[in-house]
């Protein structure tokens, strides 16, 4: 089976590549790129004003299942990272039962060989049942097939065994993916504690219950001379704390997420029960520090935290709905739209976070062009306008705040180990459950 891409921008941070030409995909693995490729294909692909890009790789999403089936399925939600140009996701544990033994994660990669069209790459639990205080059998679950270790939805609270997490996982060469969040502080808040909150009467989240974890974190890792990765940083301060660790050579990454570079806790206004996340959507000071964050490499990943929810579980009522935006279906867009459009990253700058970095920090395969890689390819149309309609999405989750704005910038192919499993903006295989 052959794949001819012609003439279409081919780029690839991995490679320092940015060039007009062609790409030749053969029996699953990419076989040449060149600036003119003449030879016979079963299939050929125009590509002129296209981006030919490394598939995306996403490294933070919660799939729901099992547990959740209502919001989402390993079913619908890989067709939904496809559509978005995503060809490799890694899947978070706090699913019911959670992925904290080796029988879960033994099922999470059963459910993707049968359902999914994209590589699913599970997240196990730092902890047993997520509960912070008993660590779970880090070798095992890696023999199993995890490649990186979780409590997303909570941090570890105590902090000893947060550093014996630390130092364990340094065996195991597994990173550590933390979710800051002093719970303490939290308390009962809805959104950001701010202006806005004030204004809507609702109780604050602030700002240093993020930073206290990730700056415990970071010391942490210094100490013990390990890795971390800090998850969906919102704040400047987080930023900051981030900024000044890897100064002094801590060992230390982090991501974002497009909602906290593109939208604030105004959004909020008028009780927006979709714009209802955590970390909450902070202020417009914020969003800057993020945005600087991201130029000068502070912030090394965009990750989509896909956290879709049915109806009933985001309803009308800002107090009660649960929080998490579903993104597959937006996250390029929405940086095309206000990175790469707005000249704050380069086409190459951005890909390689949504791409190459998330890939190299999971030490999985993926995220770069190369020969004789495996064929894992997105081509987007990145002048093309439209406005969201969360109806139409594939995710069973149509819970974004997105819905109404225009973006630019459309995924119309996307390849899968050589394999097209969306075509002309369409997913073509599998069937419609």
């Amino acid at each position: 089976m052959k794949i001819l891409i012609k003439s279409g921008r081919i780029i690839d941070p991995y490679s320092n590549t940015d060039l007009i030409g062609d790409l030749l995909i053969q029996d699953g693995i990419i076989k040449s790129i060149s600036p003119k490729i003449n030879c016979d294909a079963d299939t050929t692909i125009e590509a002129v004003g296209l981006w030919v890009l490394p598939g995306l790789v996403d490294m933070h999403c919660h799939l729901r299942e099992p547990g959740y089936e209502s919001k989402e399925t390993v079913f619908t939600g890989t067709r939904s990272a496809a559509i978005g140009g995503f060809t490799s996701i890694a899947c978070m544990p706090n699913t019911n039962p959670p992925i904290d033994n080796k029988a879960m994660v033994e099922y999470i990669r059963f459910k993707a060989e049968k359902d999914s069209v994209v590589k699913i790459y599970p997240i196990a639990c730092i902890t047993k049942g997520r509960a912070g205080l008993e660590l779970t059998p880090f070798g095992m679950l890696k023999d199993a097939g995890a490649i990186g270790l979780s409590d997303d939805g909570d941090s570890v609270a105590d902090s000893r065994l947060m550093m014996l997490a630390m130092q364990y996982a340094m065996r195991f060469d597994l990173p550590i993916i933390e979710h800051c969040e002093d719970k303490e502080l939290v308390a009962d808040g809805i959104m950001n504690d701010g202006v806005t909150a004030t204004k809507l009467g609702l109780k604050g989240i602030p700002s240093a219950a993020e930073e206290i974890i990730v700056a415990r974190d970071a010391i942490l890792a210094g100490y013990t001379n390990s890795r971390i990765h800090i998850a969906h940083v919102s704040t400047v301060g987080s930023v900051n704390i981030i900024r000044g660790a890897k100064h002094l050579g801590i060992q230390i990454t982090c991501e974002t997420c497009p909602h906290y570079f593109s939208l604030t806790d105004e959004i909020l206004d008028g009780y927006s029960t979709y714009a209802k996340v955590n970390p909450p959507l902070r202020t417009a000071k914020d969003v800057e520090g993020i945005i600087e964050g991201l130029k000068d490499g502070t912030i090394d990943v965009i990750a989509t935290d896909h956290a879709p929810h049915d109806e009933l579980s985001k309803g009308n009522d800002i107090y009660n709905a649960l929080p998490g935006i579903s993104g597959f279906e937006t996250a390029l867009s929405v940086g095309i739209t206000y990175l790469v459009d707005k000249n704050i990253l380069s086409p190459s700058e951005f890909i390689a976070k949504m791409a190459y970095n998330p890939a190299n920090i999971l030490a999985i395969n993926a995220g770069k062009l190369a020969v004789d890689s495996p064929a894992d390819v997105t081509i987007v149309d990145p002048n093309t306008e439209y406005i969201v309609n969360s109806k139409d999405f594939i995710s069973k989750g149509k819970n974004s705040p997105y819905n109404g704005m225009k973006l630019k910038g459309r995924v119309l192919y996307t390849i899968v180990n050589g394999q097209c499993v969306v075509y002309d903006g369409k997913v073509v295989t599998g069937d419609n459950r």
